[in-house]
């Protein structure tokens, strides 16, 4: 074959997302499409040097696999979004739901077993989320903005004139663990009255189940659910049927997380802030009382000027997506 015949150089980043229960790989090209993925369980066994033989495996056998379909491909790093993840270290610190325990040197392990990747970065799971934001999704050529994941928990990742803020010691932007009741509900994390307490998806169960017995409304359609058994999703569902209480949950869910990010705005004066995560699929249910909210907690100098907006981050891969977006960060530098 001659020269000018041969396939172009395709390049790609690894993602990986370390999740309580699952890690997800993927092959990533540079406009976010997945072009290959797989996952393996997160270990419970508490064995970390286990942990990163079996993640090392798994990434090296994907590796052939994709190169298998196309032996072109140019890997060109590995970005790892995980939980308590520490970017200037490399390292898992302290995360609750894992098995593993104390500081994991993440990176330095995962560096032994491949020591010629171009690139490999850790940080944590919302921050991987704005990075992809920025590299893939409706962050692209913002310079200021603010990604809010909703899920289990509340999480954010804080993006100031282009870069991601990480703070002095790595762990900037836990902007879920604002105060926004003082003495209010207990938090996962210990402390009352936080944002991700209302905002999250168990947060949003909880005020369904507080409006249900405020209202004494047996007849609703959540009255039938346990508190085990109760998601976001049902709610959604009965909001969509016109349960009222279900309204209301999400009337009350986007009031509590509209002045959380009036707050955040006072901060950073930020373009626009992105929410991502299951409640936000929810459309005007959730996003309609968060903007009117945020406009009525603001200063008038910032009114009418911050957008909020659902992030364009394909759901099923976001976390994939978001972690290989560190390899292109990294490659920047």
């Amino acid at each position: 074959m001659k020269k000018s015949e041969e396939k172009a150089t395709k390049k790609v980043a690894i993602g990986v997302d370390v999740g309580g229960t699952n890690t997800a790989i993927g092959v990533v090209d540079v406009e976010g499409n997945v072009m290959f993925k797989d996952n393996i369980p997160t270990a419970t066994h508490g064995d970390f040097e286990k942990f990163i033989e079996e993640l090392s495996e798994a990434v090296k056998s994907l590796i052939i696999s994709a190169k298998l379909l196309n032996e072109n491909l140019e890997i060109l790093g590995i970005g790892i979004g995980a939980p308590n993840g520490n970017y200037y270290n490399g390292t898992i610190e302290y995360a609750p739901n894992l098995s593993f325990r104390g500081v994991l040197h993440f990176v330095r392990l995962l560096r032994s077993h491949f020591p010629d990747m171009p690139a490999l970065a850790l940080t944590n799971d919302a921050n991987a989320a704005a990075i992809g934001e920025m590299i893939y999704g409706g962050a692209r050529g913002m310079k200021n903005f603010v990604m809010y994941t909703l899920g289990t928990g509340v999480g954010s990742g804080v993006v100031v004139n282009g870069d991601l803020v990480y703070g002095h010691d790595g762990f900037a932007g836990e902007c879920g663990h604002t105060t926004l009741i003082p003495g209010g509900r207990l938090c996962g994390c210990g402390s009352l009255g936080h944002l991700e307490a209302y905002c999250s998806a168990p947060g949003m169960k909880r005020t369904a189940f507080e409006l249900m017995a405020q209202y004494n409304a047996i007849d609703s359609m959540l009255a039938k659910r346990s508190f085990l058994e109760l998601d976001s999703k049902m709610i959604y569902d009965a909001a969509v049927a016109g349960d009222t209480i279900a309204k209301m949950v999400f009337e009350r869910t986007g009031d509590y997380l509209g002045q959380g990010l009036a707050d955040t705005v006072h901060h950073l004066s930020p373009e626009a802030i992105f929410l991502f995560g299951g409640p936000t699929a929810a459309g005007d249910l959730i996003f309609k009382p968060t903007k009117e909210s945020m406009e009525k907690h603001l200063l008038p100098i910032f009114k009418n000027k911050i957008k909020i907006l659902p992030s364009e981050l394909k759901s099923g891969d976001a976390a994939i997506v978001g972690a290989s977006a560190l390899v292109w960060k990294e490659l920047e530098k």
